[in-house]
């Protein structure tokens, strides 16, 4: 079998012919659950310590096909929602993460990696890892000060959730996160913890009903102590055409 430091010097050989220099690519993808969010973590074989999924720009390649294929090879991530946020470039973001290579290694040049963020069922997604990578699984935010996160991907997972908190406001959230049925509360409480704080129930119901990107079904959630509450879906035609122009209701 074929040593983890090994992997990465024969990769730099085919690298260099197809991808190009200087130039990466990295996703934060969040998931929902148990009303918590999740960040998808692969766990490589070199050095054992958590990284995004991201990887290089081929030649011939957009920079949206490449995150695409990115995600799918080294994921297993299919048909998600993916923005751009950000742009990370600091001289020495990958320089100990490499220092047992010498300079000649294609990842230990320096590279500017571009920031996206991605949102996903937790549930329906099953990561599967790839060559490089003893596993691929869903870590709890909450969770990420006991690993131990290469490079800068800490900083970049906190500027993702920075920017969804920003986003938040003037575009639609949760197609992705929830579940296809859902009630009002558990669309709050999604809001409630990319915010980080407590909203008022009445006007965010309010509030939420008027952007008309819901649609409530003939259809309560069973099970409860309580009055079982109306389930809701979302209006994938209204919530496209917000996701394009904004919340003009917000």
């Amino acid at each position: 079998m074929i040593d983890s430091k090994q992997q990465f010097l024969n990769q730099s050989k085919e690298a260099k012919e197809f991808f190009l220099p200087h130039l990466s690519a990295d996703t934060v993808v969040f998931g929902f659950d148990q009303n918590e969010l999740k960040v998808l973590l692969l766990k490589m074989n070199y050095r054992k310590q958590w990284l995004l999924p991201g990887g290089y720009i081929a030649k011939d390649e957009d920079l949206d096909e490449a995150v695409v294929r990115i995600l799918k090879d080294r994921a297993g991530v299919t048909g998600v929602y993916l923005e751009e946020f950000g742009v990370f470039g600091k001289k020495n973001r990958s320089e100990f993460y490499f220092e047992d290579f010498d300079e000649t290694l294609f990842q230990k040049q320096r590279f500017i990696t571009i920031g996206f963020y991605a949102l996903y069922s937790a549930s329906e997604l099953h990561p599967i890892p790839d060559q490089f990578s003893e596993t691929c699984e869903w870590v709890y935010l909450s969770q990420l000060p006991e690993i131990e996160l290469a490079m800068d991907h800490r900083e970049i997972i906190d500027k993702a959730l920075l920017t969804l908190r920003e986003r938040i406001s003037i575009k639609p959230i949760g197609y992705n996160l929830l579940p296809e049925k859902f009630t009002l509360s558990e669309l709050q409480k999604l809001y409630e913890t990319i915010l980080g704080k407590e909203l008022n129930r009445g006007n965010f119901y309010r509030k939420i009903k008027n952007l008309g990107i819901l649609k409530r079904l003939d259809e309560q959630r069973r099970g409860g102590a309580h009055k079982a509450p109306d389930l809701y879906s979302f209006d994938k035609e209204n919530y496209k055409k917000a996701l394009q122009n904004g919340l003009s209701n917000w």
